[in-house]
């Protein structure tokens, strides 16, 4: 299925960059990042649990804020993309036309 994972982590100070990178870093470990802080993510059930509970046990709740968006396994023509930034097809990594 394909999750769409954004989050905004408050960095006002070095605790929030260092959440930020991590939170970052994970997220590209996961999956394809189509903005600043937003990413696609291919994953079955088992592992977008894990990928979910990694990213909350990084993130305060309190401070910053993750949003989570259910594709499902039909994705195709469900997110229009307009502008620089290329389309990539999350199961085979290849730029779309």
């Amino acid at each position: 299925m394909l999750m769409l994972v954004s989050y905004d982590v408050n960095t006002v100070n070095a605790a929030g960059r260092r959440r930020l990178r991590r939170v970052a870093k994970l997220c590209e470990n996961w999956g394809i990042r189509v903005q600043n802080s937003v990413f696609e993510c291919y994953v079955d059930w088992a592992q977008w649990l894990e990928l979910k509970g990694k990213l909350e046990s990084i993130c305060d709740p309190d401070l910053d804020s993750l949003r989570y968006y259910n594709m499902g396994n039909n994705y195709e023509g469900k997110a229009i993309h307009y502008g620089a930034k290329p389309t990539i097809d999350p199961v085979q990594d290849t730029i779309l036309v």
